[in-house]
């Protein structure tokens, strides 16, 4: 009995498990998320209270992009005051001298290098000292002397936040939960209350490491949240693919505003330490996930050269793209796949949006002109390019470090993705494309098979023949990380595991890899070469190893498997008509095919459009598909 509810750009998707069987809705996203949620909640329950609504959210997200965050101030070492700014000597684009780096969260007026008597036009003061990783105790006492000057004031102390070296990283992560935090508290405070008075009796908070946590800890670790709705895709994509065999997937989520991608190996999702929001350095656990901004709603435009492009500019969900009559005026790539025949006028979308083929060619008809192309062109000219997009987005994470993306299946949701998953995985040379049930909405099914987590990190730069050290510190941490979680959830972790930062003394970046009880010096020495090699493609037998970082994970039972849900049992006819597809080859074809009349082993060829509620899957000539028992359906070529 627990409901999961994700809100994206454009559409918010509810999944709930009654105990028996999915109950889903789509509606469009709100500007307040919160009354969105609530609303689609209620009417999907149907008035019942549920004991647990598990929630994924943009708000941190957008509270970064919009800049609607807190004004912060700084306290740290004197002369350290400007390191915010001076950063790290990379450059966001190497030859483009006229990119540059995002204006700090901290202005130069409010950064100090002691303790000043007053703090000017300040929500939140960060207290962050260059080697508090390795003793916070001086940091500690400094944040409580700023506490006790100014009581008005949020204090946060970088070692609450992180406890690794590196002190740009860690001040830039405890910067942006600063900056972050009123926003997201706000959020979660209204959200937890209007919830707890209407449909659930708890909330949980997706993190960007693809973990639960309870909304109360979400709204204090603010940062830990930004990739909090593209993670539940993940863990769901990694469950489908570990469901059918497929130990090697990469996930492809295709919603309204952007594409998220993330690889997939052994069943797990890849969790990255760092990675960068908008060009601010975020080094907390996530989901490796890439984002584009390539999305349904993303607006075909002419740059100064006269070549077509394509996003990262999206329609929204208000007006939204053309096609749903609401005032959007340009040409998107929902408008692009609805003339070109791959989605259906016919076929509502949220809150019984049917889709104007009128309105989507007035819209192309203006972008056609200023290419000086037909309207059909254009059309497939918008394809083309936003699938170009989402191709590189799946190179960055496969082939640009070192993995071949043709031995992986490529898993497809998010409303638009089974209507653009057949091509890329022909560009990728992929042989197996996997659409979930329920594809539109997965993301939010993933919220409801993703468990409690807690995670905690501590720097100690050893020799990993000193046994002593790191046993100790790795029994402190896995102590500290089921602490905390009995704490934050009320029960016992299922189970906690430990993975070490190690590298070549001398390099500049470590490899991760997996600790196990009873291991060596050897044993971890020698999993670290074999990491090394299959990431950088070389290893250095002969160089010393250091252990640079600790890292404890504790994790709980998710609230679903996937083997709770019901196998798929066809409704209805499967063959409902047909219509013609323009393709670069021409015109084509296409019967369509409604998803849920399918019977188990059901195989169709290509070209053909399979369409269900939320989401249309769009198969290339060429191509075949199957209905699998779970009730994915598996794209196949040839």
């Amino acid at each position: 009995m627990t409901l999961g509810v994700d809100v994206g750009g454009t559409f918010t998707d509810l999944v709930w498990w009654d105990g028996d069987r999915l109950r889903v809705a789509k509606t469009s996203t709100t500007p307040d998320q919160s009354l969105g949620v609530v609303s689609g909640a209620t009417q999907l329950t149907a008035g019942s209270r549920v004991p647990m609504l598990v929630h994924g959210t943009t708000v941190a997200t957008n509270a970064l992009l919009e800049r609607r965050g807190a004004k912060v101030a700084l306290v740290t070492d004197p002369g350290f005051e400007d390191l915010i700014e001076i950063a790290r000597q990379d450059r966001p684009s190497l030859y483009d001298h006229d990119v540059l780096r995002p204006e700090p969260l901290v202005p130069r007026s409010r950064r100090f290098g002691h303790v000043p008597a007053r703090f000017e036009d300040t929500d939140v003061a960060v207290v962050s000292l260059v080697g508090s990783y390795a003793d916070p105790s001086a940091e500690q006492r400094l944040a409580s002397l700023v506490a006790a000057a100014h009581p008005d004031l949020d204090v946060i102390a970088s070692s609450e936040v992180s406890g690794e070296f590196r002190e740009f990283e860690r001040l830039s992560t405890t910067v942006l939960t600063g900056y972050l935090r009123p926003a997201v508290e706000r959020y979660i405070e209204r959200l937890d209350r209007d919830v707890r008075q209407s449909v659930a009796d708890r909330v949980l908070v997706m993190r960007s490491s693809g973990g639960l946590v309870p909304a109360s800890a979400a709204g204090r670790q603010s940062a830990s949240i930004l990739l909090s709705g593209p993670a539940g895709g993940v863990v769901a994509a990694a469950a489908y693919g570990d469901l059918l065999g497929h130990r090697s997937v990469i996930s492809f989520d295709m919603g309204g505003t952007s594409t998220d991608v993330c690889r997939i190996e052994g069943g797990r999702p890849e969790v990255a330490f760092e990675r960068t929001v908008e060009g601010y350095t975020c080094r907390l656990p996530s989901v490796a996930v890439h984002t584009v901004g390539a999305g349904g709603g993303s607006v075909g435009w002419v740059d100064a050269g006269g070549a077509l492009r394509v996003g990262p500019r999206s329609a929204g969900a208000a007006p939204g793209p053309a096609s749903y009559g609401r005032g959007g005026v340009e040409a998107t790539v929902t408008d692009a796949d609805l003339l070109v025949g791959r989605l259906s006028p016919d076929v509502a979308l949220a809150d019984d949006l049917v889709l104007d083929a009128d309105a989507a060619t007035v819209a192309m008809e203006r972008l056609a002109v200023r290419l000086g192309l037909s309207i059909p062109e254009a059309a497939l000219g918008v394809v083309e390019i936003v699938e170009a997009h989402m191709e590189r987005a799946i190179r960055r994470v496969s082939v640009e470090e070192g993995f071949d993306p043709s031995g992986a299946a490529l898993v497809a949701f998010g409303g638009a993705g089974g209507m653009h998953a057949s091509a890329l995985a022909s560009r990728l040379a992929m042989s197996t494309v996997l659409v979930p049930p329920h594809a539109g909405l997965l993301s939010a099914l993933g919220l409801l098979l993703s468990p409690p987590r807690v995670d905690a990190a501590r720097t100690i730069l050893v020799d990993p023949s000193q046994t002593e050290r790191l046993s100790r510190t790795i029994d402190e941490l896995i102590s500290e990380v089921s602490s905390e979680f009995q704490s934050a959830v009320g029960s016992h972790p299922r189970e906690a595991t430990v993975a070490l930062d190690m590298r070549y003394i001398g390099q500049s970046h470590e490899t991760t890899v997996p600790w196990h009880s009873g291991d060596d010096a050897v044993s971890l020495v020698d999993r670290f070469h074999a990491a090394h090699d299959r990431r950088n493609g070389f290893r250095r037998p002969e160089d010393p190893v250091e252990v640079v970082t600790v890292r404890a994970t504790a994790v709980g039972a998710a609230t679903l498997s996937i083997d709770d849900l019901p196998a798929h049992t066809p409704v209805g006819e499967a063959v409902i008509g047909e219509r013609q597809v323009l393709t670069a080859s021409g015109v084509a074809d296409a019967p369509v095919y409604r998803r849920s009349g399918l019977v188990p082993g059901a195989e169709l060829r290509g070209p053909a459009i399979v369409v269900e509620d939320g989401s249309t899957t769009w198969l290339e000539e060429g191509t075949r598909g199957r209905m699998h028992e779970s009730g994915t359906f598996v794209i196949e070529g040839g």
